[in-house]
């Protein structure tokens, strides 16, 4: 059962082959479970593909098996179409496009299954992209915030600056009506006279100054930090927003990109293995001798198109005749009395009738 459905892949003649030798039927049987185990592989690499891009283990699987019947049906096709020749420059020829649709067969088939042999290896450069790609969108969208949040930030450095520059001049105030009340300074008198209470009023105006300079500046300072509070959180929002799309970022296109990353001596003798099985049941059929079925297969196409082209040359030598025959017997009537008589008739009944039927149009016009 196993052989016949084998021999069934392999697209030969069931009805010739069953009438050659168990060698024969052997070699078939091979070539069809190529073709068989060749569609197996296409179908699990196309689901595993397909998985990458729909996250669906049904949904992949389904179109998986689908390209896999369209594979097996391209390689059944293949090589049911090339026949032994007596020419093997006609044979290499008949091959060639074949061969070059097995190259195509063979990268389809092996690029998804290198995706998943290589999945850790892959996985690894994935992580690694998509850190270079979160520092890179965090740094795009500080861009954009950063600067506002510098410019705010330098204003309250300068409203802490007057506060700091204020607070100065208080204490130098201070220091000057102390040392005027201790005379170590200004008049040199010890005591509270009229130049200490001077510059203790000055001291004093200054202080409330700073008083209020502190209070007005305290709102403008947590005005500018509500506003900076504000545009850290719209940034870290936008971070968050975008993040999602680069952990994502491990679609097909991203694998097969960071396949190519990575040596390409593996890949490239996985590429030739697949390769080789696609192309092994064509090369095994042009290397094989002319076998017991390629005989038999041609002495039937052989005899069909004998047959074809007999029958062919049969119905132009019989239209030939029977061209010749008619000619012949027209021309040998064309001159009899009596079927001139009888054109006359016909064509003077013809004449009577078209007259009628005119003036019976005429008449409805009217």
């Amino acid at each position: 059962m196993l052989k016949q459905f084998f021999i069934l892949c392999s697209g030969a003649d069931t009805d010739i082959l069953k009438d050659c030798s168990i060698g024969e039927q052997n070699k078939y049987a091979g070539i069809g479970a190529t073709v068989f185990f060749t569609a197996v592989m296409a179908s699990i690499a196309a689901s595993y593909a397909l998985f990458t891009v729909f996250d669906n283990l049904y949904t992949s699987i389904f179109f998986g098996l689908i390209w896999g019947l369209l594979i097996f049906n391209l390689d059944r096709y293949i090589v049911s179409t090339i026949k032994k020749r007596d020419n093997i420059t006609q044979e290499i020829l008949q091959a060639t496009p074949r061969l070059f649709l097995a190259l195509i067969i063979a990268v389809v088939i092996s690029k998804p299954l290198e995706l998943k042999i290589f999945e850790k290896e892959i996985n690894q450069v994935l992580l690694e992209q998509k850190n270079d790609l979160t520092l890179a969108n965090q740094n795009q969208i500080a861009e954009q915030y950063h600067p506002q949040i510098a410019t705010l930030e330098n204003e309250i450095s300068g409203l802490n600056a007057q506060i700091e520059q204020k607070e100065a001049e208080v204490n130098t105030l201070y220091n000057t009506y102390i040392s005027e009340a201790e005379g170590t300074s200004g008049t040199n008198r010890l005591g509270k006279g009229p130049v200490y209470k001077e510059k203790r009023d000055k001291h004093d105006l200054a202080l409330a100054e700073l008083q209020q300079l502190k209070t007005n500046n305290a709102s403008k300072i947590e005005a500018l930090k509500t506003q900076i509070a504000n545009l850290q959180y719209d940034y870290a929002t936008h971070v968050k927003t975008v993040q999602p799309i680069i952990d994502n970022f491990d679609g097909l296109m991203a694998r097969i990109t960071a396949l190519d990353t990575l040596p390409w001596l593996p890949s490239f003798f996985i590429f030739l293995l697949f390769l080789a099985i696609e192309a092994s049941p064509i090369i095994a059929k042009l290397l094989a001798p002319k076998g017991e079925f390629d005989y038999k297969l041609q002495d039937y196409e052989t005899t069909i198109q004998t047959w074809s082209q007999q029958k062919v040359a049969e119905r132009q030598l019989l239209l030939t005749t029977d061209n010749a025959i008619n000619n012949k017997v027209y021309q040998e009537i064309a001159d009899e009395e009596d079927v001139i008589n009888y054109k006359r008739k016909q064509a003077r009944q013809l004449m009577q009738n078209q007259a009628d039927a005119f003036y019976k149009q005429q008449k409805g016009v009217l």
